[in-house]
């Protein structure tokens, strides 16, 4: 595998800023984009898991890197500019809290790819390292 530096491009504009891509009834802006513009951490394992979301339907690749786990991080992150990233539905979590070190998130993401819709379900599982929750591994189910 080559290692390539990440592309400098600024993130894919959301197609409504007043609500945020991870299913929260919250802008973009005080909701996921804080974490992607450095000036939070998230506190759980879901919030990193629906930041990581965000971070995919807006293609920051910056923040997608940031926020994994360094030995499973890959170089880069080749998007599709097909695929557009439409809805996350948390269906399960575990751990993640003060006293973890570990927790998972179960989710279903929903796309589109030049219009025909799709779903990825997997269940993630995070590390703390410091205060920061990282991005570890996740497997892909039917």
């Amino acid at each position: 595998m080559s290692r390539r530096k990440p592309r400098a491009r600024a993130p894919r504009k959301l197609p409504d800023p007043s609500t945020c891509m991870c299913g929260l009834a919250v802008p973009y802006d005080a909701c996921c984009g804080r974490l992607h513009r450095g000036q939070s951490t998230a506190a759980t394992p879901e919030q990193l898991m629906r930041s990581r979301f965000s971070a995919f339907a807006v293609q920051d690749e910056a923040y997608l890197l940031r926020s994994w786990h360094p030995t499973t991080r890959p170089p880069g992150i080749d998007f599709d500019p097909a695929l557009r990233w439409r809805r996350l539905e948390i269906l399960d979590s575990s751990g993640g809290s003060a006293f973890h070190t570990e927790g998972t998130v179960e989710f279903r993401a929903h796309w589109t790819r030049r219009g025909q819709p799709g779903a990825l379900h997997e269940n993630s599982r995070f590390l703390r390292a410091g205060a920061a929750w990282l991005y570890l591994e996740g497997n892909v189910s039917g």
